[in-house]
């Protein structure tokens, strides 16, 4: 049986009130202070994606290893203890399998890369003559499957730099720190980004809880018995979601005249056309001289249209992140990174992009190696300035 506490007293109670208040003061001001001191989710973004950019100009898997190893330091200096900073390894090791994956169909299927180097022979199954250019099995060169890794190592880069961007940048801030007209379309894209590394925490918690219970967590037993419990969670926790979102009127807009709607979807469909026109003027040698132009005009209408399509979201920004001088920084190391491959990829293509016949061991280029460095500059920046410490608040005697 339990006891029955009594009636409370109001004047302690209001004591123990009052007495709380500095140290829940003191927590509100440290959360602050973390809050305006970490670095811009943006940032992150625009750095791996620079990366991720440089990636895919090169197949040299010296480059690459090398970018792989840039974002993991930097991953290393800045990730925190949220549960989305575990996505890079789940990341890495979804590379692995691509990577493992492509060696694979580039054994069974084979590769449009002739070889003189065999390393083994395969039992070939004969197909119909439907299907004249495919092959299961025959010969596997060494040069086949050499194209294959280079290709597969370059498809890995992108991922681990994707993953590097989900582990650094805080989901719930990015959406925070979009435009107006962004907003909808932003919360689809950090529900999707977020999916994957709440499902590793919820799968690591489970293997844990079965391991402390004596019970296996490992293997196709292991795999189904944790399996459902994950699946339970991710939609109890959709509908959790959806419901919050409901609560706080998503998917609500403002009237705004006729006139203004239009002229909105004439700025965002006209610049994203001259955007597309412009990005193939600059990849085509016969539209170089209209490239430029029609890129800039087209980013200048699109952000025009962004800015009045805004007025449709009735939404305000609590204390928005500022994009201060470390972010600039940041965004700066991955925009140069990319850039300098291009150029590289353009002056010295032999050189970041090795060829596979004959077999040639892969050199490592010195300055597109030099720019790839370039990417360390956030292990460089502090993760957060330095607050002063603010001064203790009386108790209430």
């Amino acid at each position: 049986m339990t006891e029955n506490p009594g009636p409370s007293n109001p004047l302690l109670e209001g004591r123990g009130e009052l007495r709380d208040q500095p140290r829940r003061r003191s927590s509100q001001n440290s959360t602050n202070t973390t809050n305006n001191n970490t670095l811009h989710p943006g940032a992150w973004w625009l750095w791996s994606l620079g990366l991720a950019t440089a990636a895919t100009r090169t197949t040299n898997p010296l480059l690459l290893t090398l970018l792989i190893t840039v974002t993991a330091y930097v991953v290393a200096t800045h990730r925190t203890t949220a549960p989305w900073s575990r996505s890079y390894t789940a990341f890495a090791k979804l590379a692995l399998a691509v990577l493992l994956i492509r060696l694979l169909f580039a054994t069974i299927l084979g590769s449009p890369v002739p070889g003189t180097h065999p390393l083994l022979t395969l039992p070939e199954l004969p197909l119909p003559h439907w299907a004249q250019g495919i092959r299961l099995g025959g010969e596997v060169t060494a040069e086949a499957l050499l194209f294959a890794f280079y290709d597969g190592l370059r498809l890995a880069t992108l991922l681990i730099c994707v993953g590097a961007a989900n582990a650094l940048a805080n989901p719930a801030r990015l959406l925070k720190s979009l435009p107006g007209a962004l907003y909808e379309t932003g919360v689809a894209v950090v529900v999707a980004l977020t999916f994957a590394p709440n499902l590793i925490a919820d799968a690591q918690r489970l293997r844990a809880a079965r391991r402390l219970r004596g019970r296996p967590d490992r293997g196709l037993r292991g795999l189904l018995q944790v399996g459902l419990p994950v699946l339970e969670g991710a939609l109890e926790r959709s509908v959790a979601l959806a419901a919050a979102m409901d609560a706080r009127g998503y998917g609500r807009t403002a009237d705004v005249p006729a006139s203004v709607r239009r002229t909105t979807t004439a700025l965002t469909l006209g610049g994203l056309l001259g955007v597309c026109a412009g990005t193939y003027g600059l990849l085509t040698a016969e539209g170089a001289a209209y490239g430029l132009p029609l890129l800039l005009a087209g980013v200048v209408a699109a952000l025009a249209g962004l800015r009045l399509g805004g007025r449709r979201t009735l939404r305000t920004r609590y204390r928005p992140d500022p994009w201060d001088l470390r972010a600039w920084l940041v965004t700066a190391s991955g925009v140069a990174v990319a850039a300098l491959l291009t150029l590289a990829a353009t002056r010295d293509p032999a050189a970041l992009t090795p060829g596979v016949i004959p077999l040639t061991a892969p050199t490592l280029p010195l300055w597109p190696a030099a720019a790839v460095l370039l990417g360390l500059a956030p292990a460089l920046v502090p993760a957060s300035k330095p607050s002063k410490p603010s001064k203790p608040s009386k108790e209430p005697s």
